[in-house]
């Protein structure tokens, strides 16, 4: 394996952005019922456990997707909070999919009354501005562009945080808080956080990331994903490779000329040429 593969970074290391640490955390109903608190500016009560890192398949033909976490409260109201590290450009489009994908896990198999979709709310929090006004929270429902007052009222709210804003005038101190510890929770005793609900959520983040069972646990899980990068790098080297031979035969050259060009034993080369036949 590439010797720069192997320089881990350790669950230390990690910050609430990061997608194993956040699961972790999300586990325990409490840190989730605070995030969306603290978000939402209300009470939650949740009645289904977390469901943390689910992988969803809507059908054959659709993509797999990952779902960060996944829970319902008391008035039937589902979540789905996603955190997204890196920009991909299209996180707008991306929660569309996601949004239809809660709704047809929402539908019982031959419902045909659409009044019994629940309400959701997909929450995507991320360290970037996708919208560019500045702002910590962007939160979009359906409303119709003629008449501005008229609301779709079909239960989908999807929000967009960001914890660069510059705006907290308009947020609540404790969301702006949240927003800042959620990037920076691996400096563990460097800032004093006026919520107690934060101090609450940054105490019980500092238990998971000083347990050594999860320390092992996210260790076999960088070693897992270091494996599969350095699979699909020998994968597209081998291709490459492939594809050199191809063009060489086409020329008329030999399995020895080709091997002498490439720097690769005859019988590797062959080898190849077998499995493209």
């Amino acid at each position: 394996m590439d010797k720069n593969l192997l320089q881990k970074t350790q669950l230390k290391d990690l910050t609430l952005l990061d997608r194993f640490l956040f699961s972790e955390t999300i586990e325990d109903p409490r840190n989730l019922q605070i995030i969306l608190e603290i978000i939402l500016g209300k009470e939650v009560l949740l009645k289904y456990l977390p469901q943390p890192e689910k992988e969803q398949k809507k059908s054959p033909l659709y993509r797999y997707i990952r779902v960060d976490v996944w829970s319902e409260d008391i008035y039937n109201t589902v979540y789905d909070v996603e955190v997204q590290k890196k920009d991909t450009r299209n996180l707008p489009r991306r929660s569309r999919f996601y949004q239809s994908l809660m709704d047809g896990r929402l539908l019982k198999p031959g419902e045909s009354d659409f009044n019994q979709l629940k309400d959701i709310c997909l929450i995507i929090i991320a360290p970037f501005d996708i919208f560019g006004y500045e702002k910590y929270q962007y939160t979009f429902e359906m409303r119709c562009r003629e008449v501005p007052q008229l609301s779709m009222e079909d239960g989908a709210t999807r929000i967009f945080l960001n914890t660069h804003g510059k705006n907290p005038e308009d947020v609540s101190p404790e969301l702006v808080e949240l927003l800042y510890y959620m990037e920076h929770s691996n400096q563990r005793t460097s800032v004093s956080y006026q919520s107690s609900r934060v101090r609450e959520l940054q105490g019980n983040v500092n238990t998971i990331v000083e347990n050594e069972e999860m320390g092992v646990r996210f260790m076999q899980a960088w070693e897992e994903l270091l494996l599969e990068r350095q699979e699909g790098r020998e994968e597209g080297l081998q291709l490459q490779l492939q594809n050199q031979i191809k063009k060489k035969l086409l020329k008329g050259q030999s399995v020895e000329q080709i091997a002498e060009a490439l720097e690769e034993t005859p019988e590797r080369i062959q080898q190849l040429i077998d499995k493209m036949a």
